[in-house]
């Protein structure tokens, strides 16, 4: 069973307003960066400096993508090859308040790599995490979004799916539940 959540209108109304609330916390990006967790966060971190990149193209926005595979809990659990994305930071975040953007935020495992990642490229000022949709009751670590989408209600064994334009989907985001017949044959 799919539900649409977000429509490609929503969604654009959903960046605009995050990019909204990130210009009255960070006015101008002078001491400020934004780093798209690889893969899936990096298109809308993409989306949001373009936004505002718009509204003030005199200031150049510090910006970057962060994979964090290595970093993670469970890379040693996994039997096959794990494949890293690629890190694009070529900025020191020394001092700096970084905004972390992912898609979508579930568990917060992701983040806290992410996270411990960061610390490789300089001890931040601040971080605060930006995401498209929260998974609000499926925390298995104490991490809230500073900027949110959206946020739903959802179970374990639910999938939210997050499609873009640059990915050669149509935007949109849907929640993917299974059907009791489908969740029972499973667990068989």
């Amino acid at each position: 069973m799919t539900r649409l959540i977000l429509s490609e209108k929503q969604m654009g109304i959903t960046i605009q307003r995050m990019c909204h609330q990130l210009v009255e916390n960070h006015d101008d990006f002078s001491n400020s960066c934004i780093i798209g967790l690889q893969p899936r966060g990096i298109f809308l971190s993409k989306r949001i400096v373009q936004h505002l990149q718009k509204w003030n193209p005199k200031h150049k926005l510090l910006h970057g993508a962060l994979d964090i595979t290595f970093y993670r809990d469970d890379y040693r659990r996994s039997e096959k090859l794990l494949v890293p994305s690629r890190t694009d930071i070529d900025f020191v975040v020394e001092g700096k308040k970084v905004i972390l953007v992912d898609d979508v935020l579930f568990t917060g495992r992701t983040i806290r790599a992410a996270m411990d990642a960061l610390l490789a490229f300089g001890r931040p000022e601040k971080v605060e995490l930006l995401v498209l949709i929260d998974r609000k009751f499926s925390r298995h670590l104490p991490i809230e979004p500073d900027y949110t989408g959206d946020a739903i209600d959802s179970i374990d064994s639910d999938k939210v799916n997050v499609e873009w334009k640059e990915n050669g989907k149509e935007d949109g985001v849907w929640l993917v539940s299974k059907s009791k017949s489908n969740a029972t044959k499973t667990k068989r």
